[in-house]
């Protein structure tokens, strides 16, 4: 089926803004025809919504469903993915906004216990929240979808999107982020007395958000928010991997001298290395450069651009899951984890001399199919597959 970022008369969805001219100086995989990325994306999206994208028995509810792993039907984090993924792709799904509207039902459904513009961060399988603390990612991702909403389809409808979303900035500014060294919180559940009240998890930096937040509140804090972590990623990259670049999963110690986390400080023996979290850095940093020009975004992305060149041979079969911050593999992990992957496409993307490279990660990222991974693979491989093939938009 023949696939286009359009919308057709009878539609009330605004067009999609079609193949969105990046920051000059960005790529595109040119090895291909732009229909032919458009067509890829849109079939990937096809049967991504049909698997991931579940109705709440009921009840006018949908959420992004998490496979049930570990006990739980949904989190925040892909409550995030998707919105964002609905609304960028509504040009092509006449059902988009549906979907979307059920989405933001499920996650106004489940608020967090400190605030109520915030979303609880899981659910079990039987609908119930694990714990009504809040991810600081999703709750991101998710006022970011609700920006997208508003220029997509306006405010005048059952939900004002953007009222939503400044609604979901502010709370997101007054208790997701630390005012004393305005790093992003990894909760709203981290006190000034807990251990990792001055930690932050390097995936939770989106600058291209952040830009966007500041424009929707006119709230100077955000550009705070910003300098502080360019400011703290660049220090990082200089003293802890000045060959490969790489950030950790997680940095603590920031009230004093920055450093990456200990084995199991939070989540894993790898916390302290380029594993499952960090994985995303390269697609939220990369994304401020394609959308701002906003040269501190290059100058990151750059470093792991050539190291990730290099210490693969140019050969997207040589990468692995994960990597020490010396840019060593982790051992045991010579395995393909398209959350990986997919991020080293949009970084590709900020200079003209990763073209091949590019070109080369593309074709080996959409060769998967989707039954052979999971949830977070999937919806990280579709977000970077839509900013990869020019059609993500701020």
């Amino acid at each position: 089926m023949c696939c286009h970022f359009t919308t057709s008369a009878q539609q009330t969805t605004k067009p999609f803004p079609q193949h969105t001219r990046y920051f000059s100086g960005s790529i595109k995989p040119n090895h291909i025809s732009q229909s032919k990325l458009d067509n890829t994306v849109c079939d990937f999206y096809i049967q991504w919504k049909n698997r991931y994208i579940k109705n709440v028995p009921g009840k006018p509810q949908s959420y992004v469903w998490f496979e049930d792993k570990d006990g739980k039907q949904s989190v925040s984090e892909g409550q995030g993915y998707g919105m964002m993924i609905t609304a960028l792709m509504a040009g092509k799904d006449g059902k988009a906004k549906a979907t979307y509207d059920n989405l933001y039902r499920y996650y106004k459904a489940h608020p967090g216990i400190r605030n109520k513009y915030l979303m609880a961060w899981a659910q079990k399988t039987d609908g119930t929240d694990l714990d009504r603390s809040s991810a600081s990612d999703g709750d991101i991702d998710i006022a970011y979808s609700l920006l997208l909403a508003a220029k997509q389809w306006g405010n005048k409808g059952d939900i004002n999107y953007l009222q939503a979303a400044k609604q979901m900035i502010n709370a997101i500014m007054q208790d997701e982020i630390n005012h004393k060294t305005w790093t992003v919180l990894i909760s709203d559940a981290v006190e000034e007395e807990s251990k990792d009240y001055f930690t932050t998890r390097s995936s939770d930096f989106m600058p291209a958000h952040f830009k966007a937040f500041k424009q929707a509140t006119n709230d100077a804090r955000w550009t705070k928010v910003i300098n502080a972590g360019y400011h703290l990623f660049s220090y990082l990259q200089d003293n802890y991997s000045p060959d490969a670049g790489l950030l950790p999963d997680f940095i603590i110690n920031l009230n004093k001298t920055p450093k990456p986390a200990g084995p199991h400080f939070l989540e894993s023996q790898y916390d302290g290395e380029y594993n499952y979290n960090a994985c995303r850095d390269p697609w939220r940093i990369a994304t401020d450069y394609l959308m701002t020009g906003d040269m501190r975004s290059k100058n990151i992305a750059g470093k792991i651009n050539r190291w990730v060149r290099e210490t693969t041979n140019n050969d997207t079969y040589n990468l692995s899951a994960g990597y020490t911050l010396a840019g060593n593999d982790i051992k045991h992990r010579y395995f393909e984890a398209l959350s990986f992957v997919a991020p080293f496409a949009v970084s590709a993307m900020v200079d003209r001399k990763n073209q091949q490279w590019l070109n080369h990660v593309w074709n080996y990222l959409t060769g998967f199919k989707l039954k052979d991974y999971d949830y977070y693979d999937n919806s990280i491989k579709l977000i970077n597959m839509i900013i990869v093939s020019g059609n993500y938009w701020q």
